[in-house]
């Protein structure tokens, strides 16, 4: 198949080479571990915070340049901002949550009971105890 540099390759005396490169394959791995958790909470916090700051800045700077102007479109952008800043600070009371949410899932069961006494006799004892071994053989 003629290459459409083949002159270009002759006059400057080089071999043409196509070298066809695979896009690199990313892998994302679970945040399995509780660093992994608490890495990326404290990244996105960070970022959060970021953006409320420079929202705040902005929803300044914007709300100096309507009352100057006065013009209807500057006070939009303004009312605008001002969700945006209070989208982004729910956003944060939100992964607070989740954050929790995640602790309580990670931490299993909250009512263990580790001393349990029974108050029978041995009859009462064996029955209960066929009773419970015949459930969990139905349960399978």
């Amino acid at each position: 198949m003629p290459d459409k540099f083949s002159d270009l390759n002759d006059a400057f005396d080089v071999e043409a080479e196509i070298v066809r490169k695979e896009p690199e394959k990313k892998q994302i791995k679970k945040p399995s571990d509780k660093e992994d958790v608490t890495k990326d909470y404290e990244y996105t916090r960070g970022n959060l915070y970021s953006i409320i700051e420079k929202g705040q800045e902005a929803l300044d700077c914007a709300l100096e340049l309507a009352q100057d102007g006065g013009q209807p479109r500057q006070y939009e952008v303004v009312g605008q901002l001002i969700k945006n800043v209070a989208d982004a600070t729910d956003k944060l009371i939100d992964l607070q949550k989740k954050l929790k949410e995640l602790d309580a899932d990670q931490k299993g069961p909250t009512n263990v009971t580790n001393n349990a006494m029974f108050f029978g006799s041995t009859a009462e004892l064996s029955k209960m105890i066929k009773a419970q071994s015949k459930n969990l053989k139905e349960d399978k």
